[in-house]
């Protein structure tokens, strides 16, 4: 069995608003972008595991008419993970409100000192690149 065309649409929807959601600052938002992902999973699943069939009990059906069980336990899994990581989520949403008043993820301070860092390197890497040129043109105009 192939997957269909809507469905491949479904799961690229799916997935990619889950994805922008997840990049943002906001907690509520992330959280979201978390509980659309863990749906697409679990359609994504569903989705490959075949067609509906009979129950996949020895005696009741010829293997040929069983469903796969594998896909149905694997979303059972992600369905326990993503509700695990909402109810986390949440408690860190509700705590940054409680504590700041917002939900909006700060920078972390370390992150800040790398960035002020790595700019003043490249600053100096400039700087040397133009001490550079005027050594050059002060050897060419000496020539």
């Amino acid at each position: 069995m192939t997957i269909n065309l809507a469905m491949a649409i479904v799961l690229a929807v799916l997935y990619s608003v889950g994805f922008y959601l997840l990049m943002q600052r906001s907690l509520m938002r992330i959280l979201l972008g978390i509980v659309i992902l863990g749906h697409g999973s679990n359609l994504l699943l569903q989705t490959a595991g075949g067609p509906p069939g009979r129950a996949a009990m020895i005696g009741t059906a010829t293997p040929g008419e069983m469903a796969d069980p594998l896909p149905q336990a694997m979303a059972l899994t992600a369905i326990v993970i993503t509700f695990a990581l909402t109810t986390f989520l949440l408690a860190l949403a509700y705590r940054s409100w409680t504590l700041l008043g917002h939900d909006e993820v700060r920078d972390d301070v370390e992150d800040r000192r790398i960035q002020r860092l790595e700019r003043r390197l490249a600053e100096s890497e400039e700087d040397s690149t133009e001490e550079l040129a005027k050594a050059a043109r002060g050897l060419d105009t000496q020539r």
